[in-house]
């Protein structure tokens, strides 16, 4: 995760996080990224059935429930846990969340554990009531997924008059009082929607944006053909920090984050070198703070059966089941596998991602992705839109 508006426009600065001592537990939301311990941000599929068919679910999301969904009680018992390993925050995902009807409750349950909670969600089942009970129960944020206009965005959700849903549902979190943001997954057919984005969050006045590159994962495996190629990526990513300093200009502070592909920190840097020479040197150090990709150590995921993942892309691989084991315990296992090579990744990962001058602000990237490509989780992230030249290759 990559905080555009907080790197490039220099709303932050290192000694924001240094002062509270860089620990998950004592850090405000917007600087959770830097912290040190990197306790993990936990993403719970609470459920899989979901009232939409977006054709780019990493969750394989269906109309009709599972039947091996975590009871009540066995979700309280694992947010028990959650709270006691320090993780700060719990992001309730799907499937569509709110499709589950004791969400409020869990969502009240951690708030009451001190943790943040926030929720994932298609917007479109956010009533003014619902708004009104999250609101109610403490929830920190509500992400809304939309693809870009209406046209496109329910092409994509594979439901017709669900963009309007969707807006619908952002004005009742507004009118509740709750801060409420938007998810954009990027990808060749709704690159050209990024301008109407932004354009809708001044309209709606909503303050935050995350762009997300997009993962081989779930029903989203099929689309890579469907990426953007690393020049079309470039034009992206500029697009999204231009637009990003116009508005900071302007006077309208927005939260701007572009996720799932950390080539964005050293190109951000790169750019600051250029344009900002004085903020770079602040910003290499907040990329440093930042680490890059954590899967397997600063995120992780929970399917709706309670499986473990090393984050919510990477679930043909468990690492066990909070129902046998608590997650402390198997996130901690470091003589498991996978999970002790993710805790020290860098010492594995091969070819131009071994040799990159960035390694230590990226960390490789996206593993599942390298994955899905090549079938070595080691190989280079074939998103990595740096040149040879950027990352000083020496091999």
């Amino acid at each position: 995760m990559i905080g555009i508006s907080k790197l490039y426009c220099g709303t932050i600065e290192p000694s924001d996080a240094l002062r509270y001592g860089r620990q998950s537990s004592q850090l405000p939301s917007h600087l959770l990224q830097f912290s040190e311990d990197k306790r993990p941000v936990v993403v719970w599929n609470i459920t899989r059935q979901c009232n939409l068919k977006c054709v780019h679910c990493y969750a394989h999301a269906k109309a009709t429930t599972e039947n091996n969904e975590l009871t009540t009680q066995q979700a309280k018992k694992l947010i028990d846990d959650l709270a006691q390993f320090g993780v700060p925050v719990l992001l309730f995902s799907g499937g569509e969340p709110l499709v589950r009807q004791d969400l409020p409750e869990l969502a009240a349950y951690a708030v009451q554990k001190r943790m943040r909670a926030v929720i994932s969600t298609n917007g479109t089942l956010i009533s003014a009531e619902t708004a009104r009970i999250l609101k109610d129960i403490g929830l920190s944020y509500v992400g809304i997924s939309l693809d870009g206009m209406q046209e496109i965005n329910d092409r994509f959700r594979g439901v017709k008059g669900a963009f309007e849903s969707a807006l619908e549902g952002i004005k009742n979190c507004q009118a509740a009082g709750i801060k409420v943001g938007l998810r954009f997954t990027i990808n060749k057919f709704n690159v050209g929607e990024i301008p109407k984005i932004f354009k809708l969050i001044e309209e709606m006045d909503i303050p935050r944006v995350c762009f997300y590159h997009l993962v081989y994962a779930g029903r989203g495996s099929k689309l890579v053909e469907e990426d953007l190629t690393h020049e079309e990526s470039r034009a992206a990513v500029n697009l999204i920090i231009d637009t990003t300093k116009r508005l900071h200009d302007q006077g309208k502070f927005k939260e701007v984050l572009t996720v799932d592909n950390h080539a964005d920190g050293p190109y951000l840097y790169l750019r600051l070198l250029r344009d900002n020479p004085k903020r770079a040197k602040e910003v290499l150090k907040l990329l440093k703070m930042n680490e890059g990709n954590n899967s397997g150590r600063g995120i992780g995921c929970i399917s709706w059966d309670g499986e473990v993942h090393a984050d919510q892309f990477w679930r043909h691989y468990s690492f066990g089941n909070v129902i046998d084991k608590p997650f402390s315990e198997i996130w901690s296992d470091t003589s498991e596998p996978l999970m002790g090579k993710l805790k020290k990744k860098k010492d594995y990962i091969k070819g131009r991602c071994a040799a990159c001058r960035w390694l230590d602000i990226c960390a490789g990237n996206f593993r599942v992705r390298a994955e899905a490509v090549t079938g070595d989780l080691w190989a280079p992230d074939p998103a990595c839109y740096l040149t040879d030249e950027e990352i000083a290759q020496t091999l």
